[in-house]
């Protein structure tokens, strides 16, 4: 079964994204350390984000520039197979710093066009 197509991975970045920051409302670094249930949702989210960004592949900066999609690909594979080893502080700051602005690349990417 092939995978689905790169708009609609682009938009499970998207809801990704709105989970994670509908999760961490009113949150700071410390109360998310210390919050195993939120911690799990955002990581289940961030692995989402990161697999849709896998998928897109070597298209993912041509589809929409600006994003670390190869460090996004990175991430999730520690997310996934060395999950012993995340640091809530990295996620912290990277669903801080740099989904805010992945999420305005894809709107613009996603701006109406012929797929």
């Amino acid at each position: 079964m092939p995978f689905r197509d790169n708009e609609t991975h682009l938009r499970d970045i998207l809801e990704g994204i709105d989970h994670i920051e509908a999760f961490l409302t009113n949150m700071d670094l410390d109360a998310y350390k210390m919050d195993q249930k939120t911690k799990s949702a955002v990581e289940r989210q961030m692995q989402i984000i990161t697999e849709a960004a896998k998928r897109l592949g070597d298209s993912a900066e041509a589809l929409c520039p600006g994003p670390d999609w190869k460090g996004f690909s990175r991430m999730g594979d520690i997310l996934r197979h060395g999950y012993h080893k995340v640091d809530d502080e990295i996620v912290w700051n990277t669903v801080k710093d740099e989904l805010p602005p992945m999420r305005e690349a894809i709107m613009k990417a996603l701006r109406p066009k012929a797929w």
